[in-house]
């Protein structure tokens, strides 16, 4: 079947970056070849588009990537001077996602706020196995910022499930975001990555937890877990939100030539590719 035209949000989308220096933060912690890759988990990714990395219009590549695709809004990370001109730019088609780390202490929260102010960000994105050192989803280092998502009523994306690159999946243990649930009932909770070898459990948890989501980002369409589309087709339509992983591992093409082959039902795809994040994110 074709993917319906309904104005997708992507929710993790990026630019061609000049080279691969922005994965320096994960090769500092690697202890295997891996980290001699342009990409740190680059076993795991077949045609990975490095061909796109050092154009001097990041910008009109992704844009044209998305209008090629029906992708009518991104999400980008507020992190680097092209995204935030970017925003500045487009700000209809570009909507920043800030930053956190655990280990800054209060400075970390104070950036959130500023992220927060001058960027408009619409939510906030953790990746505690690549903090350094790593700090586990559920660790008190964690609550101050789940506490300051409240507070400015936006969303956090979080990586879950044994990461990619190869260091220890214990920071992102999904049983961790059951006491995070229960100590944040106003926190939205979006899970990243995957959340393999421990998807049965995320769908328990979003049948648990009102406010927990589960977003498809960094798969392959044709590699989506059994459960999360079986779960997508049943109780879980307001659940599962669609995210890429355009530029860093996967091309829009492979996704979206991919796509089609996801058996979710016809009611499914406009929340799937547009409205669960619309309203998670509060574009509307």
């Amino acid at each position: 079947m074709a993917i319906p035209a309904v104005g997708i949000v992507d929710t993790l989308i990026g630019f061609p970056a000049e080279d691969f220096k922005m994965h320096d933060f994960i090769r500092k912690q690697l202890r295997d070849g891996s980290a001699d890759f342009d990409f740190p988990v680059e076993y795991m990714f077949k045609q990975v588009p490095k061909e796109l990395y050092g154009s001097k219009d990041p910008i009109s590549i992704t844009l044209d990537e998305m209008d090629k695709h029906g992708i009518e809004v991104g999400v980008i990370g507020v992190g680097g001077d092209v995204s935030r001109q970017a925003l500045k730019q487009h700000p209809d088609r570009f909507v920043g996602q800030g930053w956190v780390d655990p280990n800054r202490g209060m400075d970390g929260i104070r950036s959130m706020v500023r992220q927060y102010e001058e960027f408009g960000v619409r939510s906030f994105g953790a990746f505690n196995a690549g903090f350094n050192p790593q700090v586990g989803i559920s660790d008190p280092l964690m609550y101050p910022i789940y506490a300051k998502c409240v507070e400015l009523d936006v969303p956090i994306f979080s990586c879950a499930g044994v990461p990619g690159p190869r260091f220890p999946m214990w920071s992102q243990d999904v049983k961790l975001i059951d006491q995070v649930m229960y100590d944040f009932p106003e926190l939205v909770f979006v899970t990243r990555h995957g959340c393999e070898p421990w998807v049965d459990l995320a769908v328990k948890l979003m049948l648990k937890w009102p406010n927990l989501y589960y977003s498809t980002t960094a798969f392959a369409p044709k590699h989506y877990p059994q459960a999360i589309v079986q779960y997508a087709n049943t109780r879980g339509a307001d659940k599962i939100i669609y995210g890429g992983y355009f530029p860093v591992g996967l091309s829009l093409d492979r996704i979206m030539g991919d796509m089609p082959g996801v058996p979710f039902r016809d009611e499914v795809w406009p929340k799937f590719l547009r409205d669960n994040a619309r309203k998670v994110l509060k574009l509307d």
